[in-house]
């Protein structure tokens, strides 16, 4: 019997890989974008003001809910802060990354790779909260500043509205760099891949044709690198904009997007304007992620 279905699915290879397949599309239909379907569902329903149970029915009045000055505000404070945390991750990564893929080699290029993969090893709690410590008012950063002379300058930076705060640790400032050093490997290794996938014949072509150095860099090495740069960006943009512990931890009381989809299906029951949330990030990133195909990014992840 095992013969005739052995000879079987090698008559028909289309059946074959039907069998394959439908494990994992199953598990993806069903799982994945069952659970996105039905999260869709829920953004149309509301909440009874009176009984506080969800009134199943369609209607917009969530929408119209998350459309408030104070919901925007959320998804304003969330959009902006990925958006800073990418571009100052790419700013760091790249000259990182580019010495990793043009100068670094034999055990210097492992060492980069231990580096960059070594924070990823330890919890994500317990780097969180070790940053907690750090930029605390009693914290080494301001220990720092008052054995340089510098607290003048901490309180100048505190003092600024809006990202400044009582201390590191209660401001915007802090939530960034914490955002920042923990998203920023999922920046830097797509980056150096890309790098390390220019072809150095290119290099030596622009340079036998005249070309300074910096005019190779920005129409040979960054062009052809771009693409690493932003499949970086998807990691560090899509994580940022939809974490809550780190905002939750280091920061100031003010909501971000997971913050308010966590509190409004936990503690508030709201779950109709939680999904309504949730539908955020995802538009975003479907924009997001449609312009980084078109730029090439899929081909450098």
């Amino acid at each position: 019997m095992l013969r005739q279905i052995s000879d079987a699915l090698f008559r028909s290879p289309f059946l074959l890989l039907t069998l394959l397949l439908a494990p994992p599309l199953l598990w993806l239909g069903i799982v994945y974008l069952g659970s996105l379907l039905a999260l869709l569902a829920q953004s149309f329903f509301s909440i009874d003001e009176f009984s506080g149970l969800i009134n199943r029915e369609f209607t917009l009045s969530t929408y119209r809910e998350l459309l408030s000055l104070a919901n925007l505000d959320i998804i304003w404070r969330s959009l902006s802060m990925a958006i800073a945390v990418t571009l100052a991750a790419a700013l760091i990564a790249f000259p990182i990354a580019y010495y990793a893929a043009r100068y670094a080699k034999g055990r210097l290029k492992a060492f980069f790779y231990l580096a960059v993969m070594l924070p990823l090893w330890s919890s994500y709690l317990v780097r969180v909260y070790a940053w907690k410590l750090i930029l605390a008012k009693e914290g080494i950063i301001t220990w720092l500043a008052d054995k340089l002379y510098l607290t003048w300058l901490l309180d100048a930076i505190l003092a600024i509205p809006i990202i400044g705060g009582p201390s590191l640790s209660i401001s915007y400032i802090g939530t960034f760099l914490v955002f920042l050093y923990v998203w920023l490997p999922y920046m830097i290794l797509p980056t150096q891949a890309a790098l390390e996938r220019v072809p150095a014949n290119l290099i030596e072509a622009s340079a036998d044709l005249g070309a300074l150095p910096r005019q190779t860099f920005w129409t040979v090495v960054f062009p052809l690198a771009l693409p690493g740069l932003i499949a970086g960006s998807i990691f560090t943009f899509s994580l940022t904009l939809g974490d809550y512990i780190i905002p939750q931890i280091v920061g100031t009381s003010s909501y971000f997007l997971g913050q308010a989809v966590y509190v409004l299906q936990g503690t508030a029951g709201n779950i109709p304007l939680a999904a309504a949330f949730t539908v955020v990030p995802i538009v975003i990133m479907a924009i997001y992620l449609t312009i980084a195909k078109r730029m090439g990014a899929f081909d450098a992840l």
